[in-house]
């Protein structure tokens, strides 16, 4: 047998690993795709806007991130050892709330409403809190692993902070949406007018959302937009974890593991900082594509904090490769 099939025996095999290691986050993570297959139909066949962009897009968008969170938290949990049961718990906690979520977005859609900050009638509001609870339960079972992770063993200790690092950034990135739960200035004086609050919160700081914006996205580009956070924090579940499993595998054995652990603290506080200095451009109402120069000055430190201790690391490893 070449080298060539065992790969693709393997890879054709991954959806039962998958399965056999976590049923309800791959059946909610696999159900996903065909959603986003009907959400792009739903694009390129219904013509109808909501809040400025097409009325599937945010059920294609959500599909996507969906997915890939089910898979990736999946993948994460088969690293705790010894809590079957709690390790259960997360999964299946994690995997109705997401799919409720999904549930209520692609109601929404479908109505020609929309489904977050919508309180216009007592059964959007219903709909939009039960939203918002179903996120407070995923936040808290990303917690959950970050914690479990915190305390389990691995063999490779950059590969083990890699993991839990990106877990503890996705929390700050899933934290950010909170913000958008706030009422605007523009809603909160509409209330108090009298005129009533059928909108509470927003995407946009500065700007009402559904203004012009980036292709796909849609983050504006004529104020803030706390989606960019959130979007960049959510997937340092994904990056910091690559970033971990990059180092362990190329990088040269004079670089030895306190070295490797030292350079995934880097990356993922330079991570952490670059989705703090995206919360703050957006709240200040920038937009992402025209920051000005006191965010440029701050990405410039920031760029040039992690360049410094990543090649301190890199030196100091290098001089000491003899030792």
């Amino acid at each position: 047998m070449t080298a060539q099939s065992v790969r693709a025996q393997g890879v054709r095999g991954l959806p039962g690993r998958a399965w056999a290691s976590s049923r309800p986050l791959t059946f909610v993570g696999g159900a996903m795709l065909l959603v986003l297959g009907a959400a792009l139909i739903g694009v390129l066949l219904d013509p109808r806007v909501i809040t400025g962009a097409p009325a599937w897009l945010k059920p294609m968008k959500f599909a996507i991130s969906i997915s890939i969170y089910c898979f990736t938290l999946l993948w994460l949990l088969t690293f705790v050892r010894g809590r079957p049961r709690l390790v259960g718990f997360i999964a299946w906690a994690t995997a109705i709330a997401l799919f409720v979520e999904m549930v209520l977005i692609v109601g929404a859609a479908a109505l020609g409403a929309t489904s977050h900050f919508n309180v216009s009638t007592p059964l959007h509001a219903a709909v939009w809190g039960t939203m918002g609870a179903s996120i407070v339960l995923v936040w808290v079972m990303n917690l959950l692993t970050a914690v479990l992770l915190l305390f389990q063993r691995l063999p490779d200790p950059a590969f083990a902070w890699a993991l839990r690092l990106g877990l503890v950034v996705s929390l700050v990135g899933m934290g950010v949406a909170f913000l958008m739960t706030n009422p605007t200035a523009g809603q909160m004086a509409a209330a108090e007018a009298g005129e009533g609050m059928t909108v509470a919160g927003a995407h946009s700081v500065g700007v009402e959302d559904g203004g012009p914006g980036l292709p796909i996205t849609n983050w504006s580009t004529t104020g803030g937009d706390l989606r960019v956070p959130h979007f960049v924090g959510l997937h340092g579940l994904q990056a910091l974890p690559l970033a971990g499993f990059l180092l362990a595998i190329f990088s040269p054995g004079w670089l030895r593991p306190g070295h490797r652990t030292a350079l995934v603290w880097t990356a993922g506080l330079s991570y952490l900082g670059l989705v703090l200095l995206l919360t703050w451009q957006a709240l200040r109402g920038q937009p992402v594509i025209s920051p000005d120069a006191q965010t440029l000055g701050a990405l410039l430190a920031l760029l040039i904090a992690a360049g410094t201790i990543a090649f301190m690391v890199v030196l100091r490893a290098w001089k000491g490769r003899r030792a």
